[in-house]
C-alpha cells in the first residue's frame, strides 16, 4: 500500500471532487434563481459534468506509475476505474438534459442535486478497494435513487415505484452487508487485497464453507444492483413508475457502477488459484455467474415478448442485457481470457449506456407529448416525427445487436470471450436469446413504421435540448459500432490489464 501523499492522491478522486463542486453550484443556483430560470440548472449541471469527464481524461489519466491504492487503501486509481467513472459522468449529464422539458423535473434544482449525489456514489464504487468504501459507495448510489424513483409524489405509480425499490433495495443491502461482515469477521481485514492474502494463508486454507456462504450473500446483493434474475422483481415496476429520465439514469449508471465493482471485488478478493479445503473459489462464483446469466437472458427476453408498455419492455430488456454482460463475468474462469472478458464487459457497458439513454430519451419525449407509454400508441411515429422514429430504431437495433449499431460488437466481444474460455454452449445460448430479443425490438420498429394512427397529422415537437441529446447519443452509438470500436475496446483492454497489474 502506498504512503499517503495529498497532491499525488488527488487524481484518484478528480471525478468525485468535480461532482462535489457541481453539487455546491447547483444548490446555490437553486436557492438564488427565480422559478422561471431554474431550467438553466440542467445545462449548468450537464456542462460541469462533461467538463469534469474531459479534464479527468485529458490531465489525470492513470499511468503505470500512478496506478495503485490511495487514500489509505480505500480507493484504487487505474484505467478501469477511469472508464466506468467516465460512463457515470456522461450518463448523469445526459440525464440532466433529458429532465429539462419534463413536467415536475425541469425546474426542480433538487432533482439535479440528487442525481449528482448518486453519481458521486457510483464513482466511489468504481474504484473502491475496501469493504467500507464498497458499502458506503453502494448506499450513496442507491439511497438517492429511492428518492428519484418516487420524485413525482402525487403520482401513485411513482410513489409505488419508490416504495418497492426501497423495500427490495433495503433487503438486498442487508444481505450483502451481512456477507461483507462475514468476510471481515473471518479475515479481520477490510482492504480487498489484504482479504485475498489472508484467505490464501495456511491458517485459513481449510475453511471454505463460511467463505462460500459469504460469497453467496454478496452475489445476491450484486444480483439486485444489476437487476439480474432472480433478483429482478423490482425492475419492471420501478422502471414503469419512475419518471422516465430517472429510469434512464437508473438503468445505466447504477448498473455500470455495480458491474465495475463486481469485476473489481471478485477479481481482487477471490483471484484465480485461491483454493479452500479443495474448493477453487473462483470456479464457484463463476458458476454462479453462469447460472445468473442463463436465467436472466431467458426470463428477460421471454417475458419481454408479452409487454405492452414500452418502459416495461425496456425493463425486461435490461434484465436480459444484465444476463449478456454476466457471460463476460463467467468467462473470467480462464486466466488466458480474463483480460479480454473484462474488456468485453467494459465495452458492453459503455455501449449500453449510450444506447439505453437514447431509447429512454425518445420515450421521455413521446410520453411528455402524448401522455402515453403504450407500444401501440407509437403507431405512425415515422410520419409524426421521422427523427424520433429513426433514433428509436437506432437504439433498438443496437440493443438487438444488429450492425452497424454498437450493440453488435458489444455482443460479439462477450460471446468471443465465452468461446475463448471454453464456454461455447453459453455463447450459443446468448446468440439464441439475441434472436428472441430481436423479435420484440423489431416489433416496436414495425409499429412505428408500418402501423397507422389517427394522430399521424399531429407532429411531436422536439426541443433544441432534445435535438442535442438525441443527435449526440445517436452518433455515438453508430460510431461505437464502426470506427470507434477498436479505440474504445483498446481502452477497455488497458483497463483490464491495469486491474491485474500488467501495465
Amino acid at each position: 500500500m502506498e504512503s499517503f501523499n495529498f497532491l499525488q492522491s488527488l487524481p484518484a478522486i478528480v471525478p468525485e471532487i468535480g461532482l462535489t463542486i457541481t453539487a455546491i453550484i447547483v444548490l446555490f443556483l437553486d436557492l438564488r434563481l427565480p422559478e422561471s430560470q431554474r431550467k438553466s440548472i440542467a445545462w449548468v449541471s450537464a456542462l460541469c459534468l462533461l467538463a469534469t469527464a474531459a479534464l479527468y481524461l485529458i490531465f489525470w489519466s492513470p499511468t503505470a506509475e500512478t496506478t495503485g491504492l490511495y487514500w489509505g487503501g480505500m480507493v484504487r486509481h487505474d484505467t478501469l476505474a477511469q472508464i466506468f467513472k467516465t460512463m457515470i459522468l456522461i450518463a448523469a449529464a445526459i440525464t440532466s438534459l433529458m429532465a429539462i422539458d419534463v413536467r415536475g423535473l425541469g425546474r426542480k434544482g433538487e432533482f439535479y442535486l440528487i442525481v449528482l449525489v448518486s453519481s458521486l456514489g457510483g464513482c466511489l464504487i468504481s474504484g473502491a478497494a475496501d469493504l467500507i468504501m464498497v458499502f458506503l459507495g453502494l448506499e450513496t448510489v442507491t439511497i438517492p435513487l429511492y428518492i428519484l424513483a418516487s420524485f413525482h409524489r402525487n403520482d401513485g405509480r411513482s410513489a409505488e415505484a419508490g416504495m418497492k425499490y426501497f423495500l427490495f433495495g433495503s433487503f438486498a443491502s442487508a444481505i450483502m452487508l451481512y456477507g461483507l461482515s462475514l468476510l471481515y469477521g473471518f479475515t479481520g481485514q477490510t482492504n480487498l487485497y489484504e482479504i485475498a492474502r489472508y484467505l490464501a494463508s495456511p491458517e485459513f486454507s481449510s475453511n471454505a464453507l463460511p467463505v462460500i456462504g459469504a460469497l453467496v450473500m454478496i452475489v445476491a446483493g450484486f444480483g439486485f444492483k444489476i437487476s439480474a434474475a432472480p433478483f429482478h422483481f423490482w425492475t419492471p415496476d420501478v422502471y414503469e413508475g419512475a419518471p422516465t429520465p430517472v429510469t434512464a439514469y437508473l438503468s445505466v449508471a447504477s448498473k455500470a457502477a455495480s458491474f465495475a465493482l463486481l469485476i473489481r471485488f471478485f477479481s481482487a478478493v477471490f483471484p484465480e488459484g485461491l483454493v479452500l479445503n479443495g474448493v477453487e473459489i473462483q470456479n464457484f462464483w463463476v458458476q454462479l455467474a453462469t447460472a445468473l446469466a442463463v436465467i436472466s437472458m431467458t426470463l428477460g427476453n421471454v417475458v419481454a415478448l408479452a409487454q405492452r408498455n414500452i418502459k416495461r419492455l425496456l425493463a425486461y430488456s435490461s434484465i436480459a442485457q444484465a444476463g449478456y454482460t454476466l457471460i463476460g463475468v463467467a468467462a473470467l474462469q480462464v486466466s488466458a481470457s480474463q483480460e479480454h472478458a473484462i474488456a468485453a464487459i467494459a465495452f458492453y457497458m459503455f455501449m449500453y449506456t449510450f444506447t439505453n439513454l437514447l431509447a429512454f430519451a425518445v420515450v421521455a419525449l413521446f410520453s411528455e407529448a402524448t401522455g402515453s407509454e403504450t407500444i401501440s400508441d407509437l403507431a405512425g411515429l415515422s410520419r409524426r416525427s421521422p427523427w424520433l422514429a429513426l433514433t428509436m430504431t437506432i437504439a433498438l437495433l443496437s440493443l438487438g445487436g444488429v450492425p452497424p449499431a454498437a450493440g453488435f460488437f458489444g455482443k460479439f466481444f462477450l460471446f468471443q470471450a465465452a468461446v475463448n474460455s471454453g464456454l461455447v454452449w453459453l455463447a450459443l445460448f446468448g446468440v439464441l436469446n439475441s434472436i428472441v430479443a430481436l423479435y420484440y425490438y423489431l416489433t416496436v420498429i414495425k409499429v412505428m413504421y408500418v402501423d397507422h394512427s389517427p394522430d399521424e397529422d399531429k407532429p411531436i415537437p422536439v426541443s433544441r435540448t432534445y435535438v442535442w441529446v438525441l443527435g449526440a447519443t445517436s452518433i455515438i452509438v453508430i460510431v461505437l459500432g464502426s470506427v470507434g470500436v477498436q479505440p474504445i475496446f483498446d481502452w477497455a483492454l488497458r483497463g483490464a490489464q491495469a486491474l491485474f497489474g500488467t501495465v
